[in-house]
């Protein structure tokens, strides 16, 4: 039975039922936006990301070379002049494009040193940040000044973090040196040594520091949301039973914290993967013959001992991080913007994007399983 004492409630429940639907299909245009993207670049790059080799050999130039019967065949430097002689009177025209032969294994292996090295920095700084502003830093003027400090840092553009990275990495930051550049800021002698500010150049080190400080506002914020989600009972009943301020940290709070540090740690992976401004600067080579840990180095003479073996390992090892190096965000933007589009060139670029997203994807999905794992690991 209707109230007869009830207001008219038509107009507000199709104002409800309007601004529902409008919610609902502003989701479903995103959903299907996204499908679409996702399924258009599988469409144009899943053809050229499964051809032989494409992930496991180097970048190169691709020669096109047509013949008089209308055959177009694709190959690398070493075998053009090979096929033409092959070919002989049958050969009409060669066609190069820069960067769109081989196979994209330079820039894979460029993007994950240059993620390790951010991640490892911006990890380290970021939980200890994110556990002082959280167990340690008193409420007042100064906490508040950090964390503006830190959502300033987060809405920096990607450029202006790669002309710090010049700056501070490339040209400013500190190495021990027996022979100092010319253009070092000051040097500093130190007996058997000296420590000279003349920069890392552009490298590993330099692209990796400065994705640390790209993505290190991410993790000292959800670091320090995570560790304050933790209940209070638990510092209370650690230091109860004895234990110091940072046993407590160590045992009772980080980890219960740790599920979701490490899902923002990958999502800050994704985006240092994603970077393509800071590295120009810093790390990102267009094109590299070799991958970093095939340095030349001076052959040992054969009377060398197991100690001068061990010392050439150790600084091949280094020089890995001491490398310019490709990588995948840049080596998508050459592709795109640094030569003549054609068709072949378009193969290669959405053959790039499509390893590239599946990169980024199994990134996330590695966070959403790293979550659930260790939250019902740790259940409070």
């Amino acid at each position: 039975m209707n109230n007869p004492f009830a207001g008219d409630n038509t107009r507000i429940q199709r104002r409800e039922t309007a601004a529902r639907w409008a919610l609902r299909m502003g989701s479903y245009t995103v959903v299907f936006l996204t499908v679409s993207i996702f399924l258009f670049i599988t469409f144009k790059g899943l053809p050229h990301a499964t051809k032989p080799g494409f992930l496991t050999e180097l970048t190169s130039t691709l020669h096109v070379i047509e013949s008089k019967s209308g055959e177009i065949i694709q190959t690398g430097p070493a075998q053009a002049d090979a096929m033409k002689q092959k070919l002989g009177d049958q050969f009409v025209s060669e066609k190069t494009i820069s960067y769109s032969g081989g196979g994209i294994l330079g820039p894979i292996v460029g993007t994950a040193l240059l993620v390790l090295v951010s991640v490892s920095v911006a990890l380290f700084l970021g939980v200890c940040c994110a556990i002082y502003l959280s167990e340690y830093a008193k409420k007042g003027k100064f906490l508040e000044t950090v964390r503006l400090a830190i959502l300033n840092l987060a809405g920096v553009p990607s450029v202006v973090f790669g002309l710090f990275g010049l700056g501070a990495f490339v040209l400013t930051a500190p190495v021990l040196t027996n022979a100092p550049a010319d253009r070092a800021i000051f040097v500093i002698p130190l007996g058997f040594t000296n420590l000279s500010f003349q920069g890392w150049d552009t490298c590993v080190l330099s692209g990796g520091f400065t994705l640390a400080f790209v993505i290190l506002p991410v993790i000292i914020t959800a670091s320090e949301q995570c560790l304050q989600a933790v209940p209070q009972g638990f510092r209370e009943t650690s230091m109860a039973l004895g234990a110091t301020r940072w046993q407590t940290i160590w045992r009772s709070v980080l980890p219960f914290a740790t599920p979701g540090i490490l899902t923002s740690t990958i999502l800050g992976i994704a985006r240092a993967a994603g970077e393509t401004a800071p590295i120009m600067f810093t790390a990102a080579l267009a094109f590299k013959d070799k991958l970093p840990w095939q340095k030349d180095l001076p052959p040992l003479p054969a009377d060398a001992g197991m100690f001068a073996h061990w010392e050439q390992s150790v600084q091949r090892f280094l020089g890995i991080f001491t490398e310019s190096v490709q990588a995948l965000p840049y080596h998508i933007y050459t592709l795109a913007a640094k030569i003549p589009q054609n068709e072949y060139s378009e193969q290669a670029q959405y053959g790039s994007v499509f390893v590239f997203l599946i990169l980024v994807a199994s990134l996330a999905a590695t966070s959403i399983w790293l979550r659930i794992h260790l939250r019902k690991k740790y259940k409070w």
